[in-house]
């Protein structure tokens, strides 16, 4: 939480837990109930595909998390060499609101503008739209906005809950109060709704622009640089127009520098670019992985504990086997998982820590109790 939360800090659904999600069951059961019943000339494609793009959105930003926290915690092109803490984890177990912010914005707008009512497929010319006013007018007022968020008063109230996290973890990106993702959303939606009003919004336009969004914001926050320099010396000028993990990790420990959002440009124009960008970004980019001094070596023990391994859930992995009963429904994945492991599974790297000069790491041997008994 910031240092003086301000009006607006907590989410309006935070008291119901983990039933939040409930909020969308009756646009859920009435969009699905309207494709399933209406003609097929009546079908609303858009409005039934809501609910399950964001859930494709939430498994995207886990396959990040997965990746991030495997690749740093093995140490190759890590860029701040540091361990997540405890409190970090907890701060930022909420991830998911503001995809379910995002999901109750759209079927509200569904219902209040009817020109959002059944969108084409593609549209060439809003796709364009979109992306002509993500370049222009929401990158600009985005670095501005930014910028404002880090004069000490709305730092002090908003905008220093988003900077407690030194380490940055993909879900990083998306940790702030209710109040900034208002502002956030506002500013998103500029080429969202012009497209809408101009009628020329289409699916491929939403998701495709929400897709970008999330990309970008997981790459900007994942702490390994992965940005090869072989695309900046082919295409010099994209060092204006893309954003590297490192070039945003500058802006989480040295605080007053690097405030674009994907576009640096906006930094080099008014002087606000960190001078040490560069030699971070080369640095990392050369980091090897960290030889560790102490190894823990442990292995699966029941088929769902999967599930417990820190580089998937953390919400998961932080409650006792016994307590998940929902697992019983992913039996498919559960299964999947066992004969991955059973028959390609190797040795991987799962948590990297530091203590004083020692590297410690612990290493899952992908064999189950019973395997291990059976000694395979």
């Amino acid at each position: 939480m910031a240092s003086k939360p301000g009006i607006l800090t907590n989410w309006p659904w935070q008291p119901l837990g983990s039933f939040k999600w409930v909020i969308l069951t009756p646009w859920i059961a009435h969009s699905t109930y309207s494709f399933l019943v209406n003609d097929p000339k009546e079908r609303d494609l858009g409005y039934f595909l809501i609910f399950p793009y964001m859930m494709v959105r939430m498994l995207h930003d886990q396959i990040w998390i997965t990746i991030s926290r495997h690749r740093t915690a093995k140490g190759k092109n890590r860029i701040v060499d540091k361990a997540i803490e405890f409190e970090q984890v907890d701060r930022e177990s909420n991830w998911d609101d503001q995809i379910l912010f995002n999901g109750i914005i759209f079927y509200i707008g569904y219902m209040l503008v009817p020109e959002s009512n059944h969108l084409p497929l593609w549209r060439t010319d809003g796709v364009v739209i979109t992306a002509l006013l993500h370049v222009g007018p929401v990158e600009f007022l985005y670095y501005w906005l930014h910028r404002a968020l880090h004069h000490h008063f709305l730092y002090s109230r908003y905008h220093s809950h988003h900077h407690s996290s030194i380490v940055t973890e993909p879900i990083t990106s998306v940790i702030h109060p209710f109040a900034e993702h208002i502002a956030y959303f506002v500013l998103f939606a500029i080429p969202l709704y012009t497209t809408v009003v101009t009628r020329t919004a289409s699916i491929a336009s939403y998701a495709g622009y929400l897709a970008y969004i999330d990309f970008l914001n997981n790459l900007g926050h994942c702490n390994f640089e992965c940005v090869p320099n072989t695309i900046f010396s082919i295409f010099p000028f994209l060092k204006y127009l893309m954003y590297t993990p490192s070039f945003h990790s500058l802006h989480h420990t040295q605080f007053r520098t690097n405030y674009s959002l994907f576009m640096p440009i906006y930094d080099y124009i008014y002087g606000t670019m960190d001078k040490t960008t560069d030699i971070i970004y080369n640095t990392s980019l050369k980091r090897e992985e960290s030889p560790p001094d102490v190894v823990h070596l442990t292995h699966l023990t029941t088929p769902e504990s999967i599930y417990h391994l820190r580089l998937g859930s953390g919400s998961l992995a932080s409650k006792p086997q016994s307590s998940g009963w929902y697992l019983h429904l992913m039996w498919p994945f559960t299964l999947w998982s066992v004969l991955v492991t059973w028959f390609y599974g190797q040795t991987f790297v799962l948590e990297r820590n530091s203590f004083k000069t020692l590297n410690l790491q612990s290493w899952v041997i992908p064999r189950f109790h019973v395997q291990v008994r059976l000694g395979q």
